[in-house]
């Protein structure tokens, strides 16, 4: 099977057994998510609530509302996104699972990607899908939702990819989340800034363009870098 994926795609065969390798850990990430749907659910209620409360308290002020939705909405899904940070790597380092990918033929950063690809889809992918209905009690218009969630896919991978890196340095310590939320956290704010800065000017008639420019590019730069920061970490806290 390998051999024939290999000759038909024009992939070598350590290639392909690479990117399965790769496949397998993302896969069995979201397999283990599927079982715990209540963490998936906790951080996908608590985007809900942090957004809402925010219209209820404020009141029903169209011009003030618009112009806070964009900031509102990063925050809470990068407070969310940091809900689920901490087991990224914790059950695997605790069950031996994380020496077994170390002592893997496969590249540690590539099944590093595998599991950033796999808590995304499981935290970032779903704020964002969810964010058009929170868009509606901030009087959001149709084109300026779009632009939101836009920015939510192209920058929440961003917010997986750095934290994927906080979780590693502080795998097996006593207090990780809080030293991880330290480490992530200042980290994020540019994200943060372009993110809900590209929703306001789309608001304000300006060019956004740049503010996605930006965004692809830290996502570009994270891409490479993190898996390979985060098996670094990984192989000085199994040492």
């Amino acid at each position: 099977m390998t051999a024939f994926l290999a000759t038909g795609t024009g992939l070598s065969a350590s290639t392909t057994s690479v990117l399965q390798g790769m496949r397998c850990v993302l896969v069995r990430d979201l397999r283990i998510a599927l079982r715990r749907r209540a963490d998936t659910l906790a951080a996908l209620i608590f985007f809900v609530m942090v957004v809402s409360l925010f219209p209820l308290a404020i009141g029903p002020e169209a011009a003030l509302l618009r112009t806070i939705a964009p900031g509102v909405v990063w925050v809470a899904a990068l407070l969310a996104s940091m809900l689920s940070l901490v087991r990224m790597f914790a059950d695997d380092y605790q069950d031996g699972t994380l020496e077994q990918m170390l002592l893997s033929a496969h590249p540690l950063a590539l099944l590093v990607l595998g599991k950033i690809a796999a808590h995304w889809l499981g935290s970032g992918l779903l704020l964002a899908l969810v964010s058009p209905l929170l868009a509606l009690q901030f009087d959001l218009s149709p084109a300026a939702t779009g632009v939101l969630v836009a920015s939510l896919l192209l920058g929440t991978p961003v917010l997986s990819l750095i934290g994927a890196i906080g979780a590693a340095l502080t795998v097996g310590l006593r207090g990780a989340g809080v030293l991880l939320s330290l480490l992530v956290l200042p980290l994020c704010i540019p994200v943060l800034i372009f993110g809900a800065g590209s929703v306001q000017a789309h608001n304000a008639g300006l060019d956004i363009s740049g503010y996605f420019s930006l965004l692809g590019a830290f996502l570009a730069l994270t891409l490479v870098g993190a898996p390979l920061a985060a098996a670094a970490a990984l192989r000085i806290a199994i040492e």
